[in-house]
């Protein structure tokens, strides 16, 4: 399976019809303190090597819902996840600016 790109509907759906699935925030500690979607985990993209160590902690065989402000940052992320060997991984595609659900603070 390969990433897909979903847009505010499709992730949602996904991760909540999804016991087995976990929402992963790339932005930067500040941005995530700023707002993020609930139950979200923070893992930084812009730190390689906290990000690396990180996802290896996690289990391959759960799906992984992940976003960043625009989108961008968490396609890369997860490109990275899947040649890390992760097979279900998610892109919010327009980021947390589109999002269109609840926000934590």
């Amino acid at each position: 399976m390969y990433m897909k790109n979903l847009d505010n509907k499709e992730w949602k759906q996904g991760f909540e019809s999804n016991s087995n699935s976990e929402i992963i925030d790339v932005r930067t500690p500040s941005e995530f303190a700023e707002g993020y979607i609930p139950n979200a985990k923070l893992i930084n993209i812009q730190n390689p090597s906290e990000f690396t160590s990180s996802v290896e902690q996690l289990d391959k065989d759960k799906s992984y819902y992940i976003y960043c402000r625009s989108g961008r940052r968490s396609e890369m992320a997860c490109q990275v996840m899947e040649n890390m060997g992760f097979k279900d991984v998610n892109n919010l595609a327009t980021g947390i600016i589109e999002w269109d659900g609840s926000i934590e603070k």
